[in-house]
């Protein structure tokens, strides 16, 4: 049963305000909300970020309109601790994005002309942004939570825009060569962690050959995943027609699969 606090038949924003409200009431709450902190809510957060594109890369739309409202749910939690605290409301969440939305589409709220590209338009972001960063370093202000992959991409991507970039792909394949030849070379001779960061430069050249191959390098790496894990699937199933697992079977065999389940996909792309 809900108490008058709480609207019943209303779907808008104010419902799940109040729903959030009660949740985090120091008397009538719930305890685990109650304890939370945006310490212990962010993991969260990320993770419904990432429910959301993976609902959208399996085009689940029903799925998509579930997780959309987690992470609706969380900028709302985050919102009720800040408010908690006197730091700012949802409101202000809300003026505070539209404000940003009006001022960076002056060819849509403003006098400037709507007949530029969209990578015209995208330049033209990038410049408010910068803008807004005023005096603050090329770099500042990615944030340091983002998949590592993605974020290598979006500091390639800065340094880019004040001319710090290889001019051709051929010179960061020649990068790429290079930094590989390195981890070949180290890995008998350097400490594990010489050795780590050897990798790190390698997986950083990676990520900037896939920027100019215009290749989301975390679309790219999880399509790679979904691959592996199909055809190992694969390599289960046929080995359980004969009895065995995996921790049965021996790699010659297990390739010998895996190169079969290539060729039966193939197949199936005719």
């Amino acid at each position: 049963m809900t108490n008058d606090n709480t609207p019943l038949r209303d779907d808008g924003i104010d419902r799940l305000l109040s729903i959030m409200a009660r949740l985090r009431d120091p008397a009538t709450g719930c305890p685990w909300d109650i304890q939370q902190t945006f310490a212990t809510i962010a993991p969260y957060t990320l993770e419904e970020a990432y429910e959301v594109a993976d609902a959208i890369n399996r085009q689940d739309w029903d799925d998509l309109r579930l997780e959309l409202g987690d992470l609706l749910f969380q900028t709302v939690y985050h919102a009720q601790m800040a408010a908690e605290a006197g730091h700012f409301t949802f409101a202000d969440v809300v003026a505070a994005i539209s404000d940003k939305m009006v001022a960076r589409h002056p060819h849509v709220f403003g006098t400037e002309s709507r007949d530029k590209t969209a990578d015209q338009q995208t330049r033209d972001w990038e410049a408010q942004k910068a803008r807004e960063r005023g005096a603050a370093r090329t770099l500042d202000g990615i944030a340091l939570a983002l998949p590592a992959l993605t974020r290598a991409v979006k500091l390639q991507n800065r340094a880019a825009r004040v001319g710090f970039d290889w001019p051709t792909t051929g010179e960061v394949l020649d990068k790429l060569t290079e930094e590989a030849r390195e981890v070949v070379e180290a890995r008998d001779t350097l400490s594990h962690t010489e050795l780590t960061e050897e990798v790190g430069d390698l997986l950083f050249v990676m990520a900037n050959l896939a920027r100019h191959l215009k290749v989301d390098p975390e679309a790219a790496l999880r399509a790679a995943s979904q691959k592996f894990t199909r055809r190992f699937a694969r390599i289960e199933d046929w080995l359980a027609e004969t009895g065995k697992t995996p921790a049965d079977s021996d790699l010659e065999e297990m390739d010998h699969l895996w190169n079969r389940a290539k060729a039966e996909e193939k197949a199936a792309k005719g």
